[in-house]
């Protein structure tokens, strides 16, 4: 069957409302766009490429995959919907491997419904957009979550600590307990940021801003769902994150019995 598409038109930066944009200069890097509808992917080709990145294009998810076994990206930009094997399935594979388990993943999709979506982000996407898009807001957010990485690179040798919690930003590596706790680009930055900013209560459009690089009126629902990954991959966030109705989250600062018995502060349970 035959995918169609509604037309992608190329828009300015700063041309969609909502949308605050961040082009400061950093390090260009190597992106693979996995996309089957050749218009499109040389848009964003062409678009990466006037940024100073490096590109490889591919139409088709197995050969993707062929791909990055052979070279590891900075990044993949994944189409949803591709012959074969499709982007969710692509998704879950980089997810499982130990080599790219970190892979920054933006994906591309044609549908708007919010579940589609999700389901992107529940497989460990980091970002979506959905088309028609514009490639300069595309570049952008290709350059804000490079940016993260980078900063994750020079930071040093340096642990955040959070009850059993520990994160080695070094390493790219969390541990529970001793024990490793995979998580993805995105979720591995949001509970950095939260580390960092313990006891304060952060608002959903401030983690946008923050974390994700671009501030966007509304959307906020990414938010609460790379949250509840947190929770639900490391169970002592279940408590020590608190939710604040209708505004954001809240990382409960460290109690007499923080580090003593892995839980969170007792008046901060729910």
């Amino acid at each position: 069957m035959t995918k169609r598409y509604a037309h992608v038109t190329p828009i300015l930066v700063g041309a969609v409302p909502g949308l605050v944009y961040d082009q400061s200069s950093g390090p260009m890097s190597h992106i693979l766009i996995v996309e089957d509808d050749r218009d499109i992917a040389e848009l964003v080709e062409r678009y990466l490429v006037r940024a100073g990145h490096t590109t490889d294009t591919l139409g088709a998810g197995d050969r993707a995959l062929a791909s990055v076994r052979i070279r590891v990206p900075d990044m993949v930009i994944l189409d949803l919907m591709l012959p074969g094997l499709d982007g969710l399935e692509v998704c879950r594979a980089l997810r499982r491997d130990p080599d790219t388990r970190a892979l920054p993943i933006i994906m591309l999709t044609a549908r708007s419904e919010e579940s589609d979506r999700i389901a992107g982000l529940e497989l460990g996407a980091d970002d979506y957009v959905t088309k028609p898009f514009s490639p300069s807001e595309l570049v952008a957010r290709v350059g804000a979550l490079l940016r993260r990485a980078q900063r994750w690179a020079e930071s040093g040798r340096m642990a955040l600590t959070c009850g059993p919690l520990e994160l080695d930003r070094e390493r790219h590596r969390v541990t529970d307990r001793g024990q490793d706790v995979h998580l993805t680009a995105k979720e591995f930055l949001l509970l950095e940021y939260l580390m960092q900013h313990r006891g304060r209560v952060l608002s959903r459009d401030l983690l946008l801003t923050d974390v994700w690089g671009y501030r966007y009126t509304g959307g906020t629902r990414t938010v609460d769902v790379h949250v509840r990954r947190l929770r639900e991959k490391m169970p002592y966030l279940g408590e020590a994150i608190d939710t604040v109705k209708q505004f954001g989250y809240r990382l409960a600062e460290p109690g007499p019995s923080d580090d003593r018995d892995g839980r969170p502060p007792r008046s901060d349970r729910r």
